[in-house]
């Protein structure tokens, strides 16, 4: 059978939606249809989209609008999918803004896209085809059409990682985040259905996976009704089962929630041995009065209390975090409490940003919105402390070997390697000439630390040069 055409992706946002193109394209190609990287010659090409801020909506647009402008004469079936879908302007801005987008589809519906393409390509004047589920507000857990059904494909990614998602949707309804209202209602996979995934990975040679959810410490509840891990089955269960999994290396998740993450599931990040001693704990703010009009679900010093019990427990560890400034609200004290936080935890890095309003969300309506000036001064002053931290941190590595699994070849420096330890520090490994590490475990020796690297040789390096 000759192919039945190409097709072209572009992936916008987080893991979750990588993890779903991979699903996209493995379809696509049972179809009989091959993957290209040109748009410009694609016969379809789908942008699978992210919905967090206004301004990964903004890329979307623009970037359709430049994909159109690049073609001429024979039109290529335009696809949206994602979680841009779900918004409840979305179809009506597509028939406004970008009419010749054909196909929309939501991530619980990413593997009926063959079928809405072939009746596309089918009529080429048929109205715009449309796959999303029903909106959040009076949604039950038990009509949610979010979770995609299991058995699908996925594309052979090359590489020694791969992403497994273990849940759907979000029940936490943080009120600056639109994720709840996009990806639907939480509800966990079923474990034996995750384990198989992951064991077919490692006979596929993966050394590493990375087990995906808007807050995988809700991995479970769902089965039982309660938040509390008093059910048969949650997530320190599901690390445990998967640890005895042959051929795996490494085993990392993303993102977890203080709320739910218990001191049961510390317990198993330390008895299991294949599970990456890094905790990636949002804490958005340290201060008590933003914490609540979050709606977070939990204290400052509930917060302290779990980061001092990671480090009691797992010593090694890191601690990475995201947080939020200039949230409405905040004053010049409430900052004052999220560094204070950053300077007792002395996390390991930080993802931060500036509070920008997401139109259907409850924080976009509040009042005592931040001036811009001040947000961006605030942004300043928590980087330059969190660098420091995280540069001294790693300066604390220089003269230790770190086990790292080499990944890549490095872009910038082809004499050096790229990898990460158990803890997620980036290293620079040298290797010497005539060695091939990638998918290997080594030990390197830290000689350089910066605040975003490790650099050293490896010290196995003999038992890794090529036959």
């Amino acid at each position: 059978m000759g192919s039945r055409g190409t097709f072209y992706i572009e992936t916008f946002g987080c893991q979750m939606n990588e993890r779903d193109s991979e699903t996209i394209s493995a379809l696509l190609a049972q179809e009989g249809m091959e993957p290209s990287d040109d748009p410009g010659t694609a016969d379809v090409i789908i942008l699978n989209t992210c919905a967090v801020r206004e301004s990964a909506e903004a890329k979307v647009w623009s970037r359709l609008g430049k994909l159109h402008a690049m073609r001429s004469g024979d039109e290529p079936v335009f696809v949206l999918a994602g979680c841009m879908a779900q918004l409840p302007d979305t179809l009506l801005r597509l028939k406004r803004r970008v009419p010749f987008v054909k196909i929309v589809s939501g991530p619980g519906n990413i593997h009926r896209i063959p079928d809405l393409l072939q009746e596309a390509r089918a009529d080429r004047k048929a109205g715009l085809l449309t796959a999303v589920s029903p909106a959040r507000t009076g949604v039950t857990r038990d009509e949610s059409t979010q979770i995609l059904p299991e058995g699908l494909p996925r594309k052979q990614i090359p590489g020694v990682s791969a992403f497994v998602t273990i849940m759907y949707g979000c029940d936490n309804f943080c009120s600056y985040c639109i994720v709840p209202y996009v990806r639907g209602p939480q509800v966990s996979r079923l474990p034996g259905d995750v384990i198989g995934e992951v064991r077919d990975l490692a006979r596929r040679g993966y050394k590493e996976v990375t087990l995906l959810g808007q807050n995988v410490n809700a991995f479970g509840l769902d089965f039982g009704g309660e938040r509390r891990e008093t059910g048969p089955y949650g997530f320190a269960a599901l690390l445990k089962d998967l640890d005895r999994i042959e051929g795996l290396h490494r085993i990392r998740y993303f993102t977890s929630h203080p709320r739910d993450f218990t001191k049961e599931m510390v317990d198993a990040v330390r008895q299991c041995e294949k599970v990456c001693e890094h905790f990636h704990l949002p804490l958005q703010s340290g201060s008590d009065n933003i914490l609540k009009v979050m709606n977070r679900g939990y204290s400052k010093d509930e917060y302290l209390d779990l980061a001092g019990h990671i480090l009691d427990t797992v010593p090694d560890a890191s601690i990475t975090t995201d947080i939020i400034v200039g949230f409405p609200g905040e004053t010049e004290e409430d900052f004052q409490e999220t560094l204070d936080v950053v300077r007792r935890v002395r996390f390991d890095g930080a993802f931060t940003f500036i509070f920008s309003p997401r139109k259907g969300t409850a924080a976009a309506k509040m009042k005592g919105q931040v001036p811009k000036e001040e947000k961006s001064q605030r942004l300043q002053r928590l980087v330059e402390l969190q660098s420091g931290i995280t540069l001294e941190r790693n300066t604390e590595m220089v003269g230790k070997e770190v086990e790292v699994l080499i990944e890549e070849r490095d872009p910038k420096d082809p004499a050096l390697w790229r990898g990460r330890t158990r803890t997620n520090k980036m290293v620079l490994a040298e290797a010497g000439p005539g060695v091939s590490p990638v998918g290997r475990m080594v030990n390197v020796e830290v000689r350089e630390a910066g605040v975003w690297y490790l650099k050293g040789p490896v010290r196995d390096s003999e038992e890794l040069r090529s036959p």
